[in-house]
């Protein structure tokens, strides 16, 4: 496989979306998706230079912008599952290569749920809020139950 420019990369964020219960929500992707077809898998998706370039730079005389990384996972929240949740918190980032040869850069999250009723887009064909060992039980992507068993660590640890 051949990259034409090795510093170019989608950038996509995802969130592990927990309630107090210690339940976690997961969504399975369409199979018209391009990359994991049918699988479970956490609300995210992709930054766009509309999640900032219409709002005010962060910074003065300079076109920068700080926060977009959650400004884009919380459309992309609202967006795929309508739901709102807490701050995001970053758990890990990953990276590939999709099977058209787009390098991407995964940004994980975790955030706990605020409010909503799961309303799923066209990317997802159904839902379920799992605890982390019935999650096992779902043919989720591969990285994504340790990224809830790691969430779930954290959590825990903290309270």
């Amino acid at each position: 496989m051949e990259i034409k420019d090795k510093e170019l990369h989608r950038i996509t964020t995802t969130a592990i979306i927990y309630k107090p219960d210690f339940t976690y929500l997961i969504t399975k992707r369409s199979l018209s998706k391009k990359v994991f077809p049918g699988k479970w898998t956490v609300p995210g998706g992709g930054l766009s230079v509309d999640d900032y370039i219409n709002t005010k730079p962060s910074t003065k005389g300079a076109n920068q912008w700080y926060g977009a990384l959650e400004k884009s996972l919380r459309r992309e929240i609202k967006e795929e599952v309508g739901l709102e949740v807490e701050k995001p918190n970053f758990l890990v980032d990953l990276t590939f290569i999709r099977p058209d040869g787009i390098p991407v850069i995964c940004f994980s999250y975790y955030a706990k749920y605020l409010s909503g009723e799961v309303v799923l887009d066209e990317d997802s064909t159904e839902f379920a809020w799992v605890t982390l060992e019935q999650a096992r039980k779902y043919d989720l992507i591969e990285g994504i139950w340790e990224e809830i068993r790691d969430v779930e660590e954290t959590v825990r640890s903290s309270k």
